[in-house]
């Protein structure tokens, strides 16, 4: 296969180019020029981009399939159509809301046939650190799973408990020396008093917003940093919410820490203020803040402070949710988003004077690092799979639920009017996702294991 176009992104450039992927998927070459005549005779088959952007496809290293166990919440099926709609060639999966939740090899090795049977993309698996299954890690990292997460404050569902401090150290015990990279549900329980929300109903964003106040951040990062300089282990802090955690985690950065930070597609794109009360699909934990704190986060993108940017795709059926009283005290906490991804954050970057290039760093390369996946995907290098996303970043589009391939709709982006439109998905050189015709069929996606 050769794909051409004006504007492909190559060594952080748009610039004119033909990209040969071999029979095995594998990228060949990089052709600097942009010829409709060249190769046309002995290439299998041409893709003339024309003026589209072709790029990496993007990696989202936070994604909750569900499956096996909760497959009416997400399944592999729905969430790589979901995938492959938004231009992400590979995701990492977590931990949780499965069920047997991936905190063991025997629970890694139910999970994995579920995948292989709807690899429309590369799929790969974080496993959990729960207390007492640190005797697991070694093996789990044997198996091929890219790194841990744990959480520091109840999961959300009983069989995946959250780690005290002690439950920490031995698991970083275990991950000295190794590659691997231990992930964070920064969020831990704090003695003080909250605020006072008594006057405020139940399905009052507000109420629910005060209920995960920054502090509950704050403290769980300064235990991770505290950790993470003792050890001397990769460590990641998941979905940043609260910009007041920042100068910890600059100056830690500063003093040589290897600790990463992500933020989410929700974060930078929505603010308290406009959350309407009842409207649930807002929900997520720790929550959406208000405006300022949305612009400190974007600082700490541009700073690189913050390195990455993901979906935590966490949907649920929409009863959960709680659709009939908008109780946010009650409604599951998770925001469906996978497949908006590219067109969430071009949206923001493109207002912001963020390049495509920026774009690519934040969402694929970075993303794919973060996973041990960079000798794999991430960038468009001989080499490398041959997973690009072929798009219109000028194109405009309103989001509407017959267009969302996730299995629950229910999400907050209805009826935005957001730039970037995924014309085609190409996994390991084959075309899965057809922005015109629909999804061809081909499933060329590869498990990612050592």
């Amino acid at each position: 296969m050769i794909i051409q176009s004006r504007r492909v992104l190559y060594n952080n450039q748009l610039q004119p180019a033909q990209v040969e992927i071999s029979e095995d998927g594998v990228i060949q070459s990089i052709n600097l020029s942009y010829d409709p005549r060249l190769w046309s005779e002995t290439a299998e088959e041409v893709i003339d981009a024309g003026n589209s952007v072709v790029m990496p496809g993007i990696v989202d290293a936070h994604v909750h399939v569900n499956e096996p166990g909760r497959t009416d919440w997400e399944g592999y099926e729905t969430a790589t159509k979901a995938a492959a709609a938004g231009g992400i060639t590979t995701i990492v999966d977590m931990p949780l809301n499965c069920s047997p939740v991936t905190t063991t090899v025997d629970a890694l090795k139910i999970k994995i046939p579920h995948a292989q049977a709807n690899n429309l993309v590369n799929i790969a698996f974080w496993g959990g650190i729960v207390p007492g299954n640190h005797t697991e890690i070694k093996p789990m990292i044997a198996e091929g799973v890219r790194g841990f997460k744990c959480f520091l404050i109840h999961s959300g569902i009983d069989e995946f408990p959250h780690c005290t401090e002690s439950d920490l150290h031995l698991a970083y015990q275990q991950l000295q020396g190794t590659d691997s990279v231990f992930l964070f549900h920064a969020e831990v329980e704090v003695d003080e008093e909250l605020a006072d929300s008594s006057s405020l109903a139940d399905n009052a964003y507000d109420k629910f917003m005060l209920s995960r106040p920054e502090k509950m951040e704050i403290e769980a990062v300064k235990m991770v940093i505290k950790l993470c300089l003792q050890y001397k282990v990769r460590s990641h802090i998941v979905h940043l919410s609260a910009a007041t955690a920042l100068p910890l985690i600059r100056e830690a950065q500063k003093a040589g820490a290897p600790l990463t930070v992500e933020t989410c597609h929700h974060y930078l794109t929505l603010n308290s203020e406009n959350v309407p009360d009842g409207a649930t699909e807002y929900k997520c934990c720790p929550p959406i803040r208000t405006k300022q704190n949305q612009e400190e986060l974007w600082a700490a993108v541009r700073d690189l402070s913050i390195s990455m940017v993901v979906s935590d795709h966490s949907p649920c059926t929409a009863g959960l949710k709680c659709p009939d009283t908008g109780d946010f005290m009650k409604a599951w906490g998770g925001i469906a988003g996978l497949q908006l991804g590219l067109s969430l954050f071009w949206t923001s970057c493109k207002e912001r004077g963020l390049s495509i290039s920026d774009l690519s760093d934040y969402m694929s390369a970075n993303t794919a690092k973060h996973a041990g996946l960079q000798m794999r995907v991430g960038n468009t290098t001989p080499g490398l799979r041959g997973d690009l996303v072929i798009w219109n970043p000028e194109k405009q589009f309103t989001v509407t639920e017959d267009m969302i391939f996730h299995k629950n709709k229910l999400t907050p982006y209805l009826g935005m009017t957001l730039y970037g439109q995924v014309e085609k998905t190409i996994v390991g050189g084959e075309v899965v996702f057809d922005g015109q015709t629909g999804f061809t069929g081909a499933k060329p996606g590869q498990i990612f294991l050592n």
